[in-house]
């Protein structure tokens, strides 16, 4: 009977054993006896599953501590090489023109002039060695350093009362972050690795490095970001993953 089950399993099931299980939340028996609904049923699954995701967004939200600190490491605890992200492969990483980049604001912000790389660098910088924690199983431990997010937010006069941060990204990625977590004193706007220059695998000109989240919610080949009250969804979240993310 298991082979049976395992043979006829939808598409959709696939992705609920994929997210459950890798985080560990419910079996698929559980789900069936808490929602009673057939597994075979994608429609019933779907609408179970949104609403526990939905659930779990705001518990997450609701625990989350704006003022706790992720963990941080020694430089000696580097991962080394630290691992390549996305969703393409590593031969397919997007190159950006560093020189006539400039990073666009939209929404709920008061100055919405865009900015160049010469002028980000020049703002105060901070840097971390945090772990990166993917939602596949694995984590490394890298060094970044940028603008402390909130410092920017605050830079640019956005509306901190806003619910939500989106990004857009130059590999048509996308992502969005709820306001307390991009005012986390950790979320930083990631211009350099391990000292250097952002490599292009890592997210050149810039990524967003949040290590309060888990690893597709820190958005790399940051293009434009726009605060709002509606919510912008994500990449991965639009296909059901978890919006709130956390790690």
């Amino acid at each position: 009977m298991g082979n049976s089950f395992l043979d006829h399993r939808t598409p959709a099931i696939q992705k609920l054993e994929r997210r459950l299980f890798l985080r560990q939340s419910l079996s698929l028996g559980a789900l069936a006896l808490l929602s009673g609904c057939e597994l075979t049923d994608q429609e019933s699954v779907q609408k179970v599953l949104t609403g526990m995701s939905g659930w779990n967004d705001g518990a997450q939200a609701w625990l989350f501590d704006p003022k706790r600190l992720a963990p941080e490491f020694p430089e000696s605890a580097i991962t080394t090489p630290f691992p390549f992200n996305a969703y393409y492969g590593e031969d397919e990483v997007r190159k950006i023109d560093g020189q006539g980049y400039k990073l666009e604001l939209a929404g709920l912000v008061r100055e919405k002039k865009p900015w160049t790389l010469p002028a980000l660098y020049a703002l105060p910088q901070v840097s971390q060695v945090t772990r990166h924690i993917c939602v596949e199983g694995w984590s490394a431990i890298g060094k970044w350093g940028g603008v402390r997010f909130s410092d920017f937010l605050a830079r640019i006069g956005a509306d901190t009362t806003a619910k939500y941060v989106g990004f857009k990204c130059g590999d048509d990625y996308h992502t969005s972050v709820d306001m307390a977590t991009a005012l986390h004193p950790q979320t930083q706007l990631t211009l350099r690795f391990a000292d250097q220059i952002l490599l292009p695998k890592y997210g050149f000109p810039m990524k967003l490095r949040m290590p309060t989240k888990l690893g597709y919610k820190n958005p790399k080949h940051i293009m434009a970001i726009t605060v709002s009250n509606t919510n912008p969804g994500g990449y991965w979240e639009d296909q059901g993953y978890n919006w709130f993310g956390g790690s």
